[in-house]
C-alpha cells in the first residue's frame, strides 16, 4: 500500500474530533507519539484496516466541529485507519455535504430542485444573491455562506433550505417554508425559525395503516410506542419462525416501494438460504429522488416501527447486522433514529439475545453526504465500507455478495413498515387491498401546485384524480398543466391521464411510474422546459462519472436541451430531437446503474406527451 502522506499536521480541534470517533492512537503508526518499539513491529495494523468502514464517520466528525476537512486533518484520518490519502481524497470529494476547501461554519443550503422551483425558489435566490450576494461567497465577516442545493426533501414545506452549523456543539436545522428574512437571519447566526411537528392530512382516518401512528403516538418514547402495540409483530415473528414470516410476506406479494418493486419475500428468502455468513440487512433511508419525503416523515414521526421491522427481516433473512443509511441532509430523522436505537438497546429490543429468542442483532446508524447515487443499493454498500459510492456491477446481487462482500437484505423504509401489519394480520389480509398485481397500501408525496401538500396514503387502484381531489385539488392557477409521476427520474402524465389506477401495472400502461412516490402538480404557469433544464442540470451532476453512457450521456443530454431552449437547435428541430432520443435510448441500455438508465426519462416523456421544445430561433 502506498501512503504518500504531506507534512501538513491536523489541528487540536481536528484530532480530538477523530479521536472523539476512533480512540486515542495507541502508536506512531496511527500518529500517536512514536515509540521505540514501532520501528520494528505496526501493532493492531490489521484491526486499523478493517477499520475503513469508519472513513465516511471520521469525514463527518471533522466537518462537523470546523466545517471542512482539511490536509492536516485528512492525513490524520488515513493515519488511523490506514488508507491512502488520495484515496481517501477521492471519498471526501465524492460527496457534496463534505468540502475539502476552507468553508465557514455557517452554511446555508438553500433547494432550488423541481419542487421548490415550482414554489418560489428562484425568487428566493434572486433576492439573496442581490441582498448578501451570490452563492458561495462569504457573508459579512466570512462567518456564513449559502449555496444552491438538490432536493432537501421537504418538499411539502416548499421552499426549504438547511443551515448547518460546526462547532464543538454542531447543529443541522431545517428551515421550511423558508423566506428571505429566515435565510438572512440563519446567515446571520441568529437561530432558525421552529422546525413544527409534521402535520399529517389525514390525521384521525380510520383507513391509514403505515401512518396511523403519525401525531397519536410520541416519537421519542419506546414506552408510547409499546403502548400503542409496538413490538407486537416481533412477538408474532418469533411465534412463526423464520420461514413462517418469509411465507407471510412472500403470501402479501409486497413489492419494493423504493422505485424497482422487486418481490420483498423473494428476496428475504435468497439471502436465508445463503450458506455464506454473517448475513447482513441494510435499510436504504437515503431517499435522495427530487420530490419524495416519505420515509423522512416515517423516520422523525414513527421511528421505532422501523426498528421493529428491521428486527423483522433480520431473523427472517438470519442477519447480525443491520445499518440504517440515513441521507445527511435529514438532521431531525437522524435524531429521532439515534435516540429510538438507544432506547431500544437498552430495553431489550436489540443487542444480544431479544426478548429472550436467541435473536442477537443490532443497528448502526450511518449518515450520507450529499450524493443522490447513494439511494443506489450497491453505491450505499461502497458509502458505507468506505470508498466512494460508486454502483457496482451485477451480478453478484446483494442477496449473494452485498455489503462487505456477504449476503444482504436491503430494503427502504416504506417497504419494511408494510411488514409490521402483514406479521400481524397476515399476508393473505395485505393482498385483499389494493389489485392482485399491486397489493397493499402506498404512500405518495403530493407536492408543488396541490392545495394541502404532504404524505397521502391510498390503497393501490385509487386513481391520480381521486388522490388530488383528497388533497383538495389544484392550487395555483387551479388549471393542471401537467403532473410528474415519480420525481426527476419519472415521467409526466397529462391532464387527460388523472383517471389512471395509481398501481405499478396501471402506470407503465400510460407510460408513468409511481418510482419513489412523487407527485408534483405543475399549473399552467410554470415554464416546463426550465424545469427539464433543471432535471437534466441534477443527473448531470449527480452522476457518479463511472462509467462513459452516463458520464458523457448526462451532459450532453443538458447541452442539446440548452440548444432546444435558446431556439437554436444542432441541424434541424427534428434532427436534435431525434439525437436527444439516441442519447437517452444509449443511456439506458449502457449505463451501470438506475441514475443513468432513468436520466432522459422525464425529458423524453415531456416531449412525447406535452410537446416540449418544439420552437427555433427566430
Amino acid at each position: 500500500m502506498d501512503l504518500h502522506y504531506t507534512a501538513a499536521a491536523p489541528t487540536a480541534q481536528e484530532r480530538a474530533a477523530v479521536d472523539q470517533l476512533l480512540g486515542p492512537p495507541t502508536s506512531g503508526w496511527e500518529g500517536g507519539a512514536r515509540r521505540p518499539i514501532d520501528g520494528h513491529t505496526a501493532p493492531d495494523a490489521r484491526e486499523a484496516r478493517g477499520r475503513r468502514h469508519l472513513l465516511l464517520p471520521a469525514l463527518h466528525a471533522v466537518s462537523a466541529r470546523v466545517g471542512w476537512v482539511s490536509e492536516g486533518a485528512l492525513n490524520y484520518i488515513c493515519r488511523r485507519l490506514t488508507v491512502p490519502p488520495a484515496d481517501a481524497y477521492g471519498v471526501l470529494s465524492f460527496y457534496a455535504l463534505l468540502s475539502a476547501t476552507p468553508r465557514p461554519p455557517t452554511i446555508v443550503h438553500v433547494c432550488d430542485d423541481i419542487a421548490c422551483m415550482v414554489s418560489g425558489a428562484q425568487a428566493l435566490c434572486a433576492d439573496l444573491e442581490r441582498t448578501v450576494g451570490p452563492a458561495g461567497s462569504p457573508v459579512g465577516d466570512g462567518s456564513a455562506l449559502w449555496l444552491r442545493s438538490p432536493c432537501l426533501g421537504l418538499c411539502e414545506r416548499a421552499p426549504a433550505a438547511l443551515q448547518t452549523v460546526a462547532g464543538e456543539q454542531p447543529r443541522s436545522e431545517p428551515i421550511a417554508p423558508a423566506s428571505s428574512a429566515d435565510l438572512r437571519a440563519a446567515l446571520a447566526g441568529v437561530a432558525t425559525p421552529a422546525y413544527t411537528p409534521y402535520q399529517l392530512p389525514q390525521h384521525g382516518s380510520s383507513d391509514l395503516r403505515l401512518l396511523r401512528r403519525i401525531g397519536r403516538v410520541d416519537p421519542t418514547s419506546i414506552d408510547a410506542y409499546l403502548t400503542a402495540g409496538g413490538y407486537a409483530a416481533l412477538r408474532r415473528a418469533f411465534e412463526l419462525g423464520p420461514a413462517g414470516v418469509i411465507a407471510e410476506v412472500s403470501q402479501s406479494k409486497l413489492l419494493g416501494r423504493g422505485g424497482a418493486a422487486f418481490a420483498t419475500g423473494r428476496k428475504w428468502e435468497a439471502v436465508a438460504n445463503q450458506p455464506e455468513q454473517p448475513h447482513h440487512l441494510v435499510c436504504n433511508a437515503d431517499e435522495s429522488e427530487p420530490g419524495t419525503f416519505k420515509d423522512r416523515v416515517l423516520m422523525e414521526e414513527d421511528p421505532f416501527a422501523l426498528l421493529e421491522a428491521m428486527t423483522i427481516a433480520a431473523f427472517a433473512g438470519g442477519c447480525e447486522y443491520g445499518y440504517l443509511y440515513v441521507r445527511g441532509e435529514y438532521p431531525r430523522a437522524t435524531r429521532r433514529l439515534s435516540g429510538a436505537i438507544e432506547q431500544a438497546r437498552a430495553r431489550g429490543f436489540l443487542g444480544q439475545n431479544i426478548l429472550q429468542s436467541g435473536l442477537r442483532f443490532d443497528v448502526e446508524l450511518r449518515s450520507g453526504a450529499g450524493a443522490y447515487i447513494c439511494g443506489e443499493e450497491t453505491a450505499l454498500f461502497n458509502s458505507i465500507e468506505g470508498f466512494r459510492g460508486e454502483p457496482r456491477n451485477k451480478p453478484p446481487f446483494p442477496v449473494q455478495k452485498g455489503l462487505f462482500g456477504k449476503p444482504t437484505v436491503v430494503n427502504n423504509v416504506e417497504t419494511l413498515l408494510n411488514v409490521l401489519d402483514i406479521i400481524v394480520s397476515g399476508g393473505a389480509n395485505f393482498a385483499a387491498i389494493g389489485t392482485p398485481a399491486s397489493t397493499g397500501t402506498k404512500l405518495f408525496c403530493l407536492s408543488g401546485h396541490v392545495v394541502i401538500p404532504g404524505l397521502y396514503e391510498v390503497p393501490f387502484g385509487v386513481t391520480l384524480r381521486q388522490l388530488i381531489e383528497s388533497a383538495g385539488g389544484v392550487a395555483g392557477s387551479k388549471r393542471l398543466q401537467a403532473v410528474l409521476m415519480g420525481g426527476a427520474a419519472g415521467a409526466f402524465v397529462t391532464a387527460d391521464e388523472l383517471d389512471t389506477p395509481l398501481t405499478f401495472e396501471d402506470m407503465r400502461a400510460v407510460k408513468a411510474t409511481l418510482g419513489s412516490g412523487v407527485v408534483l402538480l405543475l399549473d399552467d404557469t410554470v415554464n416546463l422546459e426550465a424545469l427539464l433544464l433543471r432535471i437534466a442540470a441534477f443527473f448531470r451532476d449527480e452522476s457518479c462519472g463511472q462509467c462513459v453512457p452516463c458520464r458523457v450521456g448526462t451532459a450532453r443530454q443538458e447541452e442539446s436541451l440548452r440548444r432546444l431552449a435558446a431556439g437554436r437547435p444542432l441541424g434541424s428541430l427534428p434532427q436534435e430531437r431525434a439525437l436527444l432520443t439516441e442519447m437517452g435510448q444509449a443511456m439506458r441500455d449502457a449505463s451501470i446503474c438506475g441514475l443513468g438508465q432513468t436520466a432522459s426519462a422525464a425529458i423524453e416523456s415531456a416531449m412525447t406527451k406535452l410537446n416540449a421544445f418544439t420552437r427555433t430561433a427566430t
